[in-house]
Parts: structure tokens; sequence; C-alpha cells
């Protein structure tokens, strides 16, 4: 499939300077798929909105205080009746409503539970091969979105890299600094961490043994079910004792018989990690990305989504901010 020319915007950044227009209207969708049920393969799902009479990929408004991931979730759910999981991030499109600008955000998504049932915003759905699909969408820009979809390859495993949420100043706290725990900034950062989470599907949790690391997950692990193992391999005093044995722990940690992994860790294991997953010998003009993967950041509360094929880097997405 090839994408065709189009005059509205889509690129690759999902944070940008977008969060200081005051006129953009924000909204997420995705490319929601499922196994073909023969010859191997995926499909994807495409909605009919007849308030717009278009063929669309499901999307929608960001509701106010929702995070541009748990839109996505939502919008799925509403549009087409089908929970989802979030994988990596494809495109951020940016085009002119009137005097306004709109900024949607789509991910790569997998279809769980869930029946189709005709609504007020959708009165049908196709599931259809992306070739399809994409002679079906009415428009170019939702026809890019599934190009970059297409041109993934598959199956991809998913891994969240978490850096720990804010704890106060290093000597402000009376005791050993592995205890030194979450302010009240970072705590709320653990609770939007947590909604993060669960957008992507995490099914296990772990955490270097340093209390603001535990702490930062404890919300996602109520939320969740899910339990925190305690895992000093990644440490960043780990990482700078042996980057390649951490590079090699991190990896078995993604084997898609994990299902999908969330650690969190600090300030240097995580730039080290990231850039030496990126990097496999040689610079990795492949990798999908939103950032400089030779000088990645690791604000605190911030996450890395990394997607492998085959044990091999296809894509890491930084969110900067879980709540944006």
């Amino acid at each position: 499939m090839t994408s065709p020319a189009t005059p509205l915007e889509a690129v690759d950044e999902q944070d940008g300077p977008d969060e200081d227009v005051p006129r953009s209207v924000h909204a997420a969708g995705a490319v929601l798929w499922r196994p073909a049920a023969r010859g191997g393969g995926v499909e994807v799902a495409v909605v009919h909105r007849p308030h717009h009479g278009d063929w669309s990929l499901p999307k929608g408004k960001v509701d106010e205080g929702e995070s541009r991931a748990r839109t996505a979730v939502r919008e799925i759910a509403e549009e087409t009746g089908y929970a989802a999981t979030l994988g990596r991030h494809l495109q951020t499109v940016r085009y002119p409503i009137g005097e306004d600008r709109k900024v949607v955000d789509y991910w790569d998504a997998r279809a769980g539970r869930g029946t189709f049932v005709p609504n007020g915003e959708t009165d049908e759905l196709r599931w259809l091969a992306p070739a399809a699909a994409g002679s079906l969408l009415t428009y170019d820009t939702d026809r890019g979105v599934l190009d970059a979809f297409a041109g993934t390859p598959r199956p991809l495993t998913t891994m969240l890299l978490v850096r720990h949420a804010k704890a106060g100043r290093r000597g402000g706290h009376p005791g050993p600094d592995d205890e030194r725990p979450l302010d009240d900034e970072g705590r709320e950062q653990a609770r939007r961490i947590a909604d993060l989470l669960g957008a992507h599907g995490v099914t296990r949790l772990r955490a270097v043994g340093k209390t603001r690391c535990l702490q930062t997950l404890e919300p996602g692990s109520h939320r969740l079910g899910v339990g925190i193992t305690r895992d000093d391999t990644l440490s960043d005093e780990a990482v700078a004792a042996d980057p390649a044995g951490a590079l090699e722990h991190l990896l078995a940690l993604a084997a898609p018989e994990h299902g999908v992994t969330a650690v969190c860790a600090q300030g240097y294991g995580i730039p080290t990690l990231v850039r030496d997953l990126a990097a496999d010998d040689g610079p990795r003009p492949d990798v999908h990305s939103n950032r400089r993967l030779a000088e990645p950041p690791a604000r605190k509360g911030s996450i890395w989504v990394l997607s492998f094929h085959e044990g091999r880097l296809v894509a890491a997405d930084y969110v900067r901010d879980p709540a944006v």
C-alpha cells in the first residue's frame, strides 16, 4: 500500500508544540486489528459514521482530564464495541478545522473481547485486510496511518520502561537515599502512570529496589491486580557495572511469552538501555521513534514504550507525561 499525497500534515512525534497552541482540538484513535480467521495475517476495523457520511479509523475527542492513550481505548470501545490493548504509537495527524487545528494521535491496538452494535456514532463496522481497508477509507490521512501500521513487522511485543516519579531533593530525606519516598507530585504522577499501564495491557511489573521505584508502580499494581517483583539487575549501579548483562536481561524480560512487562528504573539506566537497544552494534535508522535515540531523555515520571519483533527493537516511543 502506498501513501497518497495529502495536504494535511502527518508526523511521528507524540509530544510537541500542540500542547501550547490554545486552539488545538485533541483527539485519539487507533488501527484496531485482530488475527485473520484464514490465511494468516491480520484484519483491521473500519467504521462508517452516518453523521459524517464517511469510512474512517475509530477515533474521537479527548475529554477534559483524560490522556490521549485512554481516549483511544475509550473511543474504540464506544465506536466498535471492542476492548483494546494499545501497542506502538503510529502517527500524529494535524489538520485545520475552521480557525482551529485538530491533532489526532493514532496507536496500533489489538482487539480484545467485544461485539459491534450499531449506535449513534457508527452504524457499520467491517473487518478487512489492510489493503482492502485502505481502499474503503475516505481520508488520505487515515490511509497514511494504515500504511504506517501495515509497514510494521509482526508479531510485536511491548515493554514499558518507566522512570520513577518525583521523590524530592536528594539529601532531603533523613534516612538512606534508597528509602527516599515519592513526594506529593510524585504520587500524582504514579496515578497517571497507572492509567497508561492499563491502556497498554501490562501483565507483569518489575521495579528496581528503591522505595521511589516501587512506589511508582504501586497504583498500577492495585489497578491491574499484579504484584511488583524487585529487580535490581536494571538499577543504575548494575547498568553502569555491566551494561551488556543489563541489556541481555532486559531483552529476556521482553520475550513474548511474558506478555507486556513494565519496569520502573532510574535516570542513568533507562537512557543507557534505550540507546544500546537502538544501536545494536551501529546506528539503527530503521527504528521508529519520536526522540533522538542517540540521547534518549528520561524525565521523572516519563515512560518509554518499546516494541520488539523477534527480539529486535522496532519502535521506541517516549511519553514525556502520561497525563497528556
